[in-house]
């Protein structure tokens, strides 16, 4: 598979890229420093170094893949919708290049739907809400940029993130997961490799935790 991953500096980003290169895909690492790229050197990664705001900048580091994933995350007091706009920016490429099957990480915690319980719908995410409720706007507003993009999506909604090792987790389709109030990001890299090739992903938001 040739795979291209924005936000592949970012904590979650390195997960995907080093699990695709294990699982012997051709990555395209988008970054803006390559510095902080850990793999690069390897054979079979493409670093490439662009903003991902400007559609025209990424067309062709998204030309002839097979999949895309962003793995942006929000900039919360930036005053930035960096996940929005960067997802806008990405689809906007993707139907330049005709790239069609698009992964957009986000999170579970701006949802409320019949996975929760009645702490986590009364008590735990209006507290979230008010304390991260920028970086919850920007994801509320990707979701919607990619719900309405006309290409193959799957959105990803991790609840909070660790950095713990790899072990058994749920996943939930178009609803949160009951009581998974954490993941690691290696396992959300797994998820986020897994729902690639599955197409009753398409179209769907997958929810995990453990």
């Amino acid at each position: 598979m040739k795979l291209t991953v924005f936000g592949a500096t970012g904590a979650t980003g390195q997960h995907v890229v080093e699990q695709a290169l294990a699982a012997g895909c051709h990555v395209t690492a988008v970054v803006r420093d390559l510095a902080r790229l850990p793999q690069a050197g390897h054979p079979r990664l493409e670093p490439v170094v662009a903003d991902v705001m400007g559609a025209e900048a990424i067309v062709e580091s998204v030309t002839g893949r097979d999949a895309v994933v962003s793995a942006l995350g929000p900039r919360p007091g930036s005053g930035e919708s960096v996940c929005a706009d960067g997802a806008r920016a990405i689809i906007t490429a993707m139907g330049t290049a005709r790239a069609r099957r698009l992964i957009v990480v986000t999170a579970s915690g701006h949802i409320v739907d019949q996975g929760d319980g009645p702490a986590s719908r009364l008590v735990v995410k209006p507290l979230l809400r008010r304390l991260l409720r920028e970086g919850f706007a920007d994801f509320a507003r990707a979701d919607e940029v990619v719900r309405t993009s006309g290409l193959d999506w799957t959105i990803m909604r991790p609840p909070r993130l660790t950095d713990g090792g790899r072990r058994p987790y749920r996943t939930a389709v178009d609803r949160n997961v009951r009581g998974g109030i954490t993941i690691a990001r290696a396992d959300l890299a797994h998820a986020i490799l897994a729902a690639l090739t599955d197409p009753a992903a398409v179209g769907r938001s997958i929810s995990l935790g453990y």
